[in-house]
């Protein structure tokens, strides 16, 4: 990390950096259930891994392991669609093969986010990792537009439905093969900070209710309604679409250099934790791909150049410690007199 000491003239003035007290309020109760089912954190900085290539290996050893188990449960469930011709679970098998292939993109990102920056790129890959989550979003929507279209075709040209006991043994096991991968993407997620892992793991765990949903359906034509097993399919269309938004704003507001509230909070007061330290007057946070990146301009109290540069050195320890995902951050002090004293480390 870079430090730079400079002094400044008494007109200086300071910015108030405290969130927006809404910006991370949730709901509560039953709403706040799924809120959190679906809408998770995409950072958990308790159990961070502070270091960027350890932290990308772990994000691509959670997508090999849940790859494995996604189309081990999208081969069987496809079997089962061939036996009972169910559409609903039609649409639910093809949304788990996509879920699968999402992997892909987000593992080759992974790979090239470890790449060394160039001339051309000078900030290195990891915005790779964000453009990966525009494709898991891409991907979630056709997928969703694709079911829709198998339910509607089957409601004009309805077929009954055999085996219907198989289907219920293939929904449920397509909600525990999506749960465990939804559990395993987010906590892994979280702890590197990945925003598209997360995504993903939402995206898993839609695919493992929307398999109850299957079993739903194959209950309701046992009670007599042939037609529950095609609604069901179109509300699964439904929930994927509705679904989806939460995972647009996550990825969308990372493209935009958005950062949760709480993280500019706990830097602030990592750098503001030593008494030399007056004010923060500018900060600064990103995410690029799971890592942050940052800048601040400090207010220090009057002293000597050595006791401003131990003061910065203190709060960049502060900082890594507050903060395990930060890769870079620039700090730039500032006194009140009118001498300059460029500082680089």
């Amino acid at each position: 990390m870079s430090t730079h000491t400079e002094r400044r003239g008494p007109r200086d003035h300071d910015h108030d950096h405290d969130s927006d007290p809404g910006s991370h309020s949730h709901p509560t109760g039953i709403k706040g259930f799924f809120y959190g089912l679906f809408v998770p954190h995409s950072h958990d900085a308790a159990n961070s891994i502070d270091d960027a290539l350890e932290a990308s290996k772990e994000g691509v050893r959670a997508l090999k392991i849940s790859l494995v188990i996604l189309l081990a449960t999208t081969v069987l469930q496809l079997g089962v669609v061939l036996i009972s011709g169910s559409v609903a679970l039609l649409a639910d098998t093809i949304h788990n093969f996509s879920d699968a292939l999402t992997a892909v993109p987000l593992w080759i990102a992974f790979i090239l986010g470890r790449r060394v920056a160039t001339r051309r790129y000078t900030f290195g890959y990891g915005r790779a990792e964000d453009l990966a989550g525009l494709f898991i979003v891409a991907v979630i929507a056709l997928s969703a537009i694709l079911a829709a279209w198998q339910s509607i075709d089957r409601l004009f040209n309805p077929q009954a439905l055999q085996n219907l006991w198989w289907l219920l043994a293939a929904g449920v096991i397509g909600f525990i093969g999506n749960e465990a991968v939804a559990i395993y993407r987010i906590r892994v997620g979280q702890k590197i900070g990945s925003a598209a892992l997360v995504a993903d793991g939402v995206h898993a765990r839609t695919d493992g209710f929307t398999s109850l949903a299957v079993v739903l359906g194959a209950i309701g034509v046992m009670l007599g309604f042939p037609l529950a097993d095609t609604i069901i399919g179109l509300i699964i269309s439904a929930a994927i679409i509705v679904l989806l938004w939460g995972t647009v704003r996550s990825i969308g507001r990372r493209l935009m250099d958005g950062i949760e509230p709480q993280l500019v909070d706990r830097a602030q007061a990592a750098i503001t934790a030593s008494v030399d330290v007056l004010a923060v007057q500018k900060l600064q946070l990103r995410w690029v791909g799971h890592r942050l990146q940052g800048a601040a301009v400090v207010k220090v109290a009057d002293t000597t150049l050595s006791n401003v540069e131990q003061v910065l050195h203190e709060a960049e320890h502060r900082l890594t410690k507050a903060l395990p995902n930060l890769d870079d951050m620039i700090i730039r002090a500032v006194t009140t007199d009118r001498v300059s004293v460029p500082h680089s480390h």
